[in-house]
C-alpha cells in the first residue's frame, strides 16, 4: 500500500499529523504502515517434528549452555544425548543437567567419533583452534552440525569445511545469531521491501566496551591472535556476515586500517607491576583493575568455573587471580589484538560499507545508519527510525533486548527444524553464506597488515 493513501486512523496513532514526528511503534504497526509482512519469526518451512532431533554437544562453556539449553525449554524438539568436555567441573555440571548418561560423557572430543555415530548432530561450541577437527570428523561421521562462529582459524579450514559439507550432503549452520534477532530481522523486511529505495551506502559501527575488550581481548581466550583468531574474524565476522545479508550484492573490495593503542607495555602507569594482586601502586584507580572487576564487583565469573556454594569464591577468585592471566595487567600482557580498526567495503551497484570496531569505549551494542535512495534508518541494536525524504515522517520501534538481540534460541529453533527435515535452506546462516562473512573477514586482516585493498571471492 502506498504511503500517501494509507490513513493513519486505520492505526489509531492521531499524533501522525505532524509529519515530523516520531512515533514508537511495534513491529505490527509499523508492518501495517508499510505494507510488510507482520509475523517476521513465522517460518513457513517449519513444521512438526516426528522425533526430536538428538545432539552431542562438544564444548560445555557459556555458549555451548546456551545452544542446548534450548533443549530444556523445547524437549519435544531437541535432546542432547551426550557431552564432550575437558574440564571435569563443566562436563559434570551439564551431564546432570541434561540427565546425560555416564557412558556418553567425554573428555575429548576425539573420543566422541571413537562410538559408532549415536545422534543425530553435533553443537560444536569449542575455542576456536578446535572447530575446524571436530567439525570436518563429524561431518565425516554423517552428523550434521550447529558450529559456533568463526567456522575456522584459517580461510583455508574454511574452504576445506564448505567443500566438505557440500561433499557429505550435511547441514552446517553457522551460529551468526544476530540474522535472528528483532532488530535485523526488521531491518532486513524492511530494505527488502524497498521501504527506503534501494541501498546506496552503510555504516555500522560495533562498540565493544572498554572493559568487555580488557576482558576477553587483552586478558582473555582471544587476547593473541595467532592463538585463536583475529578479532575482526573472532568478534566481527557477525558484522561482515549482518552487513552482506542485508545489502545483499556481492562483496568485491575491502579495504581496513586499525591497530592496538592503548594496551601495550609502553603505557603501564608507573607504580603498575606484573599482576593486579601485586600491590599494584595505581591498582585502586585504574578502570582495567581485576581486583574490581572480578573479585569486588563480581562481573564475569563464568570463565573460572566457580563452585555452586559460594562461601569458597573470595579465596578461589583471589588465587585465580594470581594464577591466572585474568589477574595480569593489560599492560603487561602479550595481546596484539587491535583496540580499534575500520573497514571500507564495496559490494556489488557500487555500494560502500564502512564498519568500525572500537575497543575503548563506555558502551556495548552496535549502532546502524542505512542510506537508501528514498530514506534513511538510524538504529542502535534496541531501536531505529525510519525517515521518509518525501514526506519527512519518522517511524520509530523500540525493544530492550540481549547484545545479541534474542536471537540464540530463534537460530537453534531454525537449525533443529533444519536437521529434522533435513533441509538446510530452512537456516539463514547456512555454511555457504556464512562463509563469505569470513572470508571477508580474513581480507580485512591481511589488508590492515599489508595495507592493501583486497578482493574477496568465494571461488579462487
Amino acid at each position: 500500500m502506498p504511503l500517501r493513501n494509507f490513513s493513519f486512523r486505520n492505526i489509531a496513532v492521531d499524533t501522525f499529523n505532524q509529519a515530523t514526528e516520531s512515533i514508537i511503534l511495534t513491529w505490527k504497526e509499523i508492518a501495517a504502515l508499510l505494507g510488510l509482512n507482520q509475523d517476521i519469526y513465522k517460518n513457513p518451512l517449519h513444521r512438526p517434528l516426528s522425533k526430536p532431533v538428538s545432539a552431542i554437544l562438544i564444548g560445555a562453556g557459556n555458549r555451548g549452555n546456551i545452544y542446548a539449553d534450548y533443549a530444556l525449554i523445547h524437549p519435544n524438539e531437541l535432546n542432547i544425548t551426550g557431552v564432550a568436555d575437558q574440564n571435569a567441573v563443566r562436563n559434570g555440571r551439564f551431564a546432570r543437567k541434561h540427565n546425560i548418561p555416564a557412558m556418553n560423557r567425554f573428555y575429548n572430543w576425539e573420543a566422541v567419533f571413537a562410538r559408532e555415530k549415536f545422534a543425530d548432530a553435533v553443537i560444536i561450541a569449542t575455542p576456536d583452534a578446535l572447530h575446524a577437527g571436530p567439525c570436518l570428523r563429524a561431518l565425516d561421521a554423517g552428523y550434521d552440525v550447529l558450529l559456533e562462529k568463526p567456522i575456522a582459524l584459517t580461510e583455508e579450514e574454511c574452504r576445506l569445511i564448505h567443500e566438505k559439507a557440500k561433499a557429505t550432503g550435511r547441514i552446517v549452520g553457522v551460529c551468526h545469531v544476530l540474522r535472528y534477532s528483532p532488530y535485523f530481522k526488521q531491518l532486513k523486511e524492511i530494505i527488502t521491501s524497498n521501504t527506503i529505495g534501494d541501498i546506496v551506502s552503510v555504516q555500522h559501527i560495533e562498540p565493544i566496551g572498554f572493559d568487555h575488550m580488557a576482558h576477553s581481548y587483552v586478558r582473555g581466550n582471544w587476547h593473541n591472535s595467532t592463538k585463536s583468531s583475529p578479532i575482526i574474524l573472532a568478534k566481527s565476522c557477525h558484522d561482515t556476515d549482518i552487513l552482506r545479508w542485508l545489502i545483499n550484492e556481492p562483496i568485491e573490495d575491502i579495504q581496513c586500517f586499525g591497530g592496538l593503542r592503548l594496551f601495550t607495555k609502553e603505557n603501564a602507569p608507573a607504580g603498575s607491576t606484573e599482576r593486579c594482586t601485586d600491590n599494584c601502586a595505581v591498582e585502586d584507580t585504574c578502570p582495567f583493575s581485576a581486583l574490581q572487576i572480578y573479585y569486588r564487583d563480581r562481573k564475569r565469573l563464568y570463565v573460572f568455573d566457580l563452585p555452586e556454594q559460594r562461601r569458597n569464591w573470595d579465596y578461589i577468585i583471589l588465587k585465580k587471580l594470581k594464577t591466572t592471566d585474568y589477574g595480569r595487567c593489560v599492560y603487561r600482557m602479550d595481546n596484539d589484538q587491535p583496540d580499534h580498526l575500520t573497514v571500507n567495503m564495496r559490494f556489488g551497484k557500487n555500494i560502500t560499507a564502512a564498519f568500525s570496531m572500537e575497543g575503548l569505549t563506555s558502551y556495548e551494542g552496535r549502532s546502524t545508519r542505512i542510506m537508501g535512495t528514498k530514506g534513511d534508518i538510524v538504529g542502535d541494536m534496541e531501536a531505529y527510525t525510519i525517515t521518509d525524504f518525501r514526506t519527512g515522517q519518522k517511524t520509530t520501534w523500540s525493544l530492550k533486548t540481549d547484545f545479541h538481540g534474542g536471537g540464540d534460541h530463534r537460530l537453534v529453533q531454525d537449525w533443529v527444524q533444519a536437521v529434522g527435515h533435513h533441509d538446510a535452506q530452512i537456516l539463514s546462516s547456512t555454511i555457504d553464506v556464512s562463509v563469505v562473512s569470513h572470508l571477508m573477514a580474513f581480507a580485512a586482516e591481511k589488508s590492515r597488515l599489508n595495507h592493501t585493498i583486497e578482493e574477496v571471492k568465494l571461488h579462487k
